[in-house]
């Protein structure tokens, strides 16, 4: 079996990042995305690789590599123009050659991986296996109409009145047969080749397909709120994990992971959290669910549920919650500061955060309910 990863979309939701960075590039846990698929396909035995990519694919090929330091072998798949996921499978048809291959989308995380699914289809070798996961509201999402041993009946692509909860979440099982529906379908009303149809089409045809459903936590990382729940969700799974350098007035409690060449000095960190190589931490407050990149500096600060990229610098803001901080960017405050702040800023920023402490009833008209919650949270300094 080979796998296909699909890396060519160009991430209009994860804004302002994704203009200066692959989407599928996001640190999650301090790994990007893409790492975390291949990760979940090298543990299906699965070591060709083929890599579709956009615009952007310098910048991924930099950072994968030909795949060895991961333990696959990788083969770069350019694409064009993004003209659908069916049209990614015709590109690599060379590649794919006749053999099985899983087809995954490249900005999909699922810590649980799909091995009970792949094990599924190397049994019963229908002509598609899909992977689905329950929802509670199919009408975002292409949705598998079932019978009860798993057989697919029909795909409907988010139907304003769905009579099956089961959504496909872009990881997908194929035989040699998905390149005979690929070129019988023509492309949809959006100009693409969707994969939903050469699926369908297969079903049509009387060609086995079967859903094999998947249960553990899925995040489709297309969203800073999105990045940020997965994150959390990652860190939970760490394990202490302490190679750096810690001085004997910093206190790490529970899952802290602090990589060789980081420094902690002087600071209280809070569990789970990931502090990359090369991060200087000195006389702040880490909360838990924050990962810290490689080569970062914070200082006098206090910051929980956040992500800062590589090279962020956060210096003397004392509430930084559920936030996102660009490559090189800093956050900084000449004064002293006080209040909770949420920001998502992009590469090479930055913002300086007014010391003014902001009352509920000063903005309460203004700026909504939200807002209001916000500014009581940070009165009360609470990073939950």
């Amino acid at each position: 079996m080979k796998a296909l990863i699909l890396s060519g979309g160009t991430g209009t939701r994860l804004r302002p990042f994704s203009h200066s960075l692959p989407k599928q590039l996001m640190p999650i846990a301090n790994l990007p995305v893409l790492e975390h698929v291949l990760a979940d396909v090298r543990d299906l035995g699965v070591t060709e690789v083929g890599v579709v990519v956009g615009e952007r694919a310098p910048a991924i090929e930099e950072a994968l590599g030909d795949g060895s330091r991961l333990g696959v072998r990788i083969t770069y798949i350019p694409q064009t123009a993004p003209l659908g996921l069916a049209h990614c499978v015709e590109i690599a048809r060379d590649f794919l050659g006749d053999e099985d291959f899983v087809m995954y989308l490249g900005d999909n995380v699922l810590p649980g991986g799909v091995a009970q699914v792949a094990e599924d289809f190397r049994t019963h070798r229908p002509a598609a296996q899909i992977v689905v996961h329950k929802v509670a509201d199919p009408r975002a999402f292409g949705v598998a109409e079932t019978e009860p041993d798993g057989t697919v009946t029909r795909l409907v692509e988010k139907p304003e009145h769905p009579r099956s909860d089961l959504a496909m979440i872009g990881v997908y099982f194929f035989t040699p047969a998905i390149h005979e529906a690929v070129r019988a379908i023509e492309p949809s009303a959006r100009g693409e080749l969707e994969i939903t149809d050469a699926i369908q089409w297969l079903v049509t045809q009387g060609l086995p397909v079967r859903a094999g459903t998947y249960t553990g936590y899925w995040c489709d990382a297309g969203r800073v709120a999105d990045v940020l729940a997965c994150n959390r969700e990652l860190l939970d799974a760490r394990t202490r994990d302490v190679r750096g350098q810690v001085d004997d007035a910093s206190r790490l409690v529970g899952e802290v992971v602090v990589e060789a060449g980081a420094r902690i000095t002087g600071s209280y960190i809070e569990g789970p959290v990931v502090i990359g190589a090369g991060s200087v931490v000195a006389d702040s407050h880490i909360g838990a669910h924050t990962s810290i990149g490689r080569s970062c500096v914070i200082r006098e600060a206090r910051l929980g549920y956040s992500i800062a990229l590589d090279g962020a610098s956060v210096i003397g803001v004392k509430g930084l919650h559920a936030s996102v901080i660009g490559r090189s960017a800093t956050v900084t405050t000449s004064e002293h500061p006080s209040g909770l702040h949420g920001i998502v800023i992009g590469d090479h920023s930055r913002v300086e955060i007014a010391p003014d402490r902001v009352l509920p009833e000063d903005f309460a008209a203004a700026a909504g309910p939200d807002r209001v919650l916000a500014a009581a949270a940070a009165r009360s300094g609470d990073f939950r």
